[in-house]
This record gives C-alpha cells, structure tokens and sequence, in this order.
C-alpha cells in the first residue's frame, strides 16, 4: 500500500473527480505550484496508484441500452479452469466488469447490451457454452441508483 500524505490524497480526489484537469489547475486547487504538483502526479502515475485516465461514457447515448449481471457457477473451481473462464471472457467486451466471488456463485460480470435480443443471443452463443461453466443466473437492471467510480479519498 502507498503512503500518501494530506496532499497526495487531494491530489487524488480532484483527479478521480476530474480526470482532464489541467496541472496549474490542479496545483492551485491543492496549494502547490505547477512543477511540485506534475512531480506528485507522476510519481503517483509509476507508482501505480494512478493506474489510468478514462473518459465516462454514456452508454445509452452509445446504443447499449440494457445492463444485466450475470452470476455464473463453474463446475469446477480448480486454478487452471478459474483462469480458462477469466481468458475467455477477456475477449468478450460486453462483458464490463468481472469479479470472481466466494459462495455458491464463482463470479459476477457486469454485461452491457444494445438490446434483450442481442443480450439472448450473447447469452445463449457466448457466456453460457463458455468452458466449465455450470450454470448462469442474470438480473437487468432497471435503474442505477450510484455509480461512483473510484474509491473514497477523504
């Protein structure tokens, strides 16, 4: 884990807040001058607390009208057949989000689609004959109450 001071972790809250700021506009924001603050950000960015910018997109705007979660169980939970699955679905880019769970569900994926039909034919074509899997339970979502990227900095 990183150690970061007062200023790394303002730093980071107005980064994850807003990903383009400029560095005289961050440096300001935070009490620094530009050059100190490129070299905080930067030493962030090789220390890989800063993994990325990205820009937020809309999806409906996109045609992805639907997201669904899909829980998936295995009929194995051996190493080599949890990694299978993980380098199958890599290659699937509906598939958003994966995490691999404990419990009687192996993983959840975060799956957007431009529509039901598209998102049976995914379904039935590409995630349930994926290898070893056993069984896949999914829920459309009908609303998204907090989408908040990131994680807490204060």
């Amino acid at each position: 884990m990183a150690t970061l001071d007062s200023i790394d972790r303002r730093l980071l809250a107005e980064l994850q807040a807003e990903g383009r700021i400029t560095n005289v506009d961050l440096a300001s924001r935070v009490g620094l001058t530009a050059p100190p603050c490129l070299r905080r950000v930067r030493a962030l960015e090789e220390e890989g607390v800063i993994r990325g910018y990205h820009a937020d997109l809309d999806p409906s705007r996109l045609g992805f009208t639907i997201t669904v979660f899909a829980m998936v169980s295995l009929k194995s939970q051996a190493e080599e057949d949890l990694r299978a699955f993980e380098q199958h679905i890599k290659g699937l880019p509906e598939i958003r989000e994966c995490h691999m769970l404990n419990g009687e569900i192996d993983f959840i994926l975060k799956i957007v689609s431009k529509d039901l039909q598209s998102f049976q034919e995914f379904l039935t074509s590409k995630l349930t004959p994926a290898p070893n899997v056993a069984s896949v339970k999914t829920s459309l979502t009908i609303r998204t109450a907090k989408n908040e990227p990131g994680v807490p900095l204060e």
